[in-house]
């Protein structure tokens, strides 16, 4: 008999988070080292590095989130899936994504609500004195970018029952 389901999950691509990511980290490694330099050279440092640091740190924490919950990949206590059976399973995996859901709803949404006050009252950052709003979009964009990722990783979940260790 042939089904329409395959048996085997597809690799899961996150090419715009890997690429963010990568951007990020290499960036960090890029302003470190030249603040570095710099202070040893000239006795003096980059007052932006610790602010372009921070923003860059966020975005690949957010990033790698993302790619986490996409790859099925993020921290988690599995003792349970592995002694529940399928129908156990799968309502542990909804739970897991419902949960997951509201947690990164709340944060888009004050992320959100934070990023439009800062826009709003035109704040300015303390090092640079870039508009504060510019740092903040990027906490409910990628915190929608997880939300996505968590439902595509349990969608296959569901689908192909995918327990710990079983992949």
């Amino acid at each position: 008999m042939h089904s329409n389901t395959p048996k085997t999950p597809k690799v899961p691509k996150t090419r715009i988070e890997s690429a963010l990511a990568v951007f990020a980290l290499a960036a960090i490694c890029v302003i470190s080292l030249a603040n570095v330099v710099v202070r040893y050279t000239t006795e003096a440092s980059f007052a932006f590095t610790e602010e372009f640091s921070v923003f860059l740190m966020v975005i690949l924490t957010f990033a790698g989130g993302a790619m986490a919950a996409r790859s099925n990949e993020n921290i988690r206590i599995s003792f349970l899936e592995h002694h529940l059976g399928p129908l156990g399973r799968r309502i542990l995996y909804t739970l897991q994504w419902v949960i997951s859901l509201i947690v990164l709803t709340l944060i888009t949404w004050y992320s959100g609500l934070l990023t439009l006050e800062e826009y709003q009252w035109d704040s300015l950052s303390a090092g640079l004195g870039y508009p504060t709003w510019l740092y903040l979009i990027w906490l409910p964009v990628l915190s929608v970018a997880i939300m996505i990722r968590c439902t595509q990783n349990w969608w296959q979940r569901i689908r192909y029952d995918v327990a710990e260790g079983q992949a």
